[in-house]
C-alpha cells in the first residue's frame, strides 16, 4: 500500500520551504454541512472521517497568491500518489463561501487537474468560520489567510499541522511517516 509514496516524483514548483513548521494539532472537526464541487450537500465531518487518510488545506478561487501555489502543491502530491491517490482524500476548503459557488469550486479544480479524490468544499460564512477555527486558520478575512496543510492517518488520530508552503515532496514524506507509524 502507497508504493508511490516511496517513489521519487515530479519536482516541485514551490519556494523554498526551509520555514514549514510541522506541528502536532487536536482537531474537533464540527457537524457542519458543507457543499462539495459536485453540489452535494454533506456533513463535514462524516466527509473527512471515511478512514482514509486525509490531506486538507483552505483556499479561495480568486486568490492570486497562496492558494493557486498550494492548489499546485496538491495536485503534484496527488500525481507523486499514482495509483495510490485513491487511498487519499485530498480536501480543499473555501474560505471565500460568498464567491465560491460549487460551480466555481469545480472550475477551480479542474484548473489544477483534481481528480475523484480531491474534494473541494463550501459552505455558508458561519460555517465556513468553524470550520476555519476548528483547523486553526481563522485569521478574520480572506485577504489575511496563511499557507498551512493539514493531515491526518485516520479518524480518531493527532492531526499534523504544516505551517508554510508545503511542497508535494514534503507532505508525501509526512504521509510515508505518519503511515509507517500508524
Amino acid at each position: 500500500m502507497f508504493g508511490a509514496l516511496a517513489r521519487a516524483g515530479a519536482l516541485s514548483s514551490a519556494p523554498s520551504t526551509e520555514a514549514v513548521r510541522r506541528v502536532l494539532a487536536e482537531v474537533a472537526i464540527p457537524e457542519l454541512k458543507m457543499m462539495r464541487q459536485d453540489g452535494t450537500q454533506v456533513l463535514l465531518d462524516k466527509e473527512l472521517n471515511d478512514g482514509r487518510p486525509v490531506v486538507l488545506n483552505f483556499i479561495y478561487t480568486t486568490c492570486t497568491t497562496i492558494c493557486p501555489l498550494s492548489s499546485q502543491e496538491f495536485s503534484l502530491l496527488q500525481e507523486q500518489l499514482g495509483k495510490d491517490r485513491e487511498q487519499v482524500h485530498l480536501v480543499s476548503i473555501s474560505i471565500d463561501p460568498e464567491q465560491d459557488t460549487p460551480a466555481r469550486l469545480r472550475e477551480y479544480a479542474r484548473q489544477f487537474r483534481a481528480g475523484k479524490d480531491w474534494d473541494h468544499y463550501t459552505s455558508d460564512a458561519a460555517a465556513s468560520v468553524k470550520a476555519q477555527i476548528a483547523f486553526g486558520v481563522y485569521r478574520g478575512d480572506k485577504m489575511s489567510h496563511i499557507p498551512v496543510t493539514l493531515m491526518r492517518t485516520a479518524p480518531g488520530n493527532q492531526w499534523v499541522r504544516l505551517d508554510g508552503f508545503a511542497t508535494a515532496e514534503q507532505m508525501r514524506a509526512e504521509l510515508r511517516g505518519l503511515l509507517a507509524r500508524r
